[in-house]
This record gives C-alpha cells, sequence and structure tokens, in this order.
C-alpha cells in the first residue's frame, strides 16, 4: 500500500480487503477439498510413513496432504510478494509528500 498513491489509497484498502477475505475463503475451501480426498484413498495406497495406531491412517494421509497445499500456498505467495512488491517507491510520489506529517487539529 504504500506505493499507492493517496489519492487511490481507499480504493487501493477496499481492494486488499476484498481480495485477502477471497483468498482465505477459497484456502479453506480447498484445503478441505484436499483433506477430504485424502482422507478417502483407500489404506491400501496409503504409503507405509504412519507410526502408531493404523486405523486412522486415512485421515492422517487426509490431514498432511492438506497441510502440504498450505505450505505450497505460503511458498507461492511469498514468491509472488518477492516479485511484484517494489523495494522502493518511486521518486516522483516520494518527493510530492510531506516528509513530516501533519498534526492533527484539535477542537473547531
Amino acid at each position: 500500500m504504500s506505493s499507492v498513491p493517496g489519492d487511490k489509497a481507499g480504493a487501493a484498502a477496499g481492494i486488499y480487503k476484498m481480495a485477502s477475505s477471497l483468498g482465505s475463503a477459497f484456502g479453506v475451501a480447498m484445503s478441505y477439498a484436499i483433506y477430504t480426498a485424502g482422507e478417502h484413498v483407500p489404506a491400501s495406497l496409503v504409503p507405509h510413513i504412519f507410526w502408531g495406531r493404523q486405523d486412522n491412517v486415512a485421515m492422517r494421509f487426509g490431514g498432511g496432504l492438506g497441510l502440504l497445499f498450505n505450505v505450497f500456498m505460503c511458498v507461492v505467495a511469498l514468491i509472488s510478494i518477492i516479485v511484484a512488491v517494489p523495494d522502493t517507491q518511486p521518486e516522483h510520489e516520494r518527493s510530492a509528500r510531506p516528509q513530516v506529517p501533519a498534526s492533527p487539529s484539535l477542537g473547531s
């Protein structure tokens, strides 16, 4: 948001909040879909990597797949931030803003 011009900050904040809410909703839905699909894989197809109780292997496999998907999405988000967000603000925008913020007016 720091690279957005001041007159468009409100619209940028609204778009950011909408994208954040949509991304969260889609992420939860996709994680749950992967969990459910992994949970219904037959136990004979699940790799023998789980120790302990063996009656819930399918559920743990589905949970593992869902968590791996979340890690993958975090890596994708980090890469997109590194690529898309500029390192510095353009000089003409930096010089247009005052260096010292104005003091708030109190009273009438």
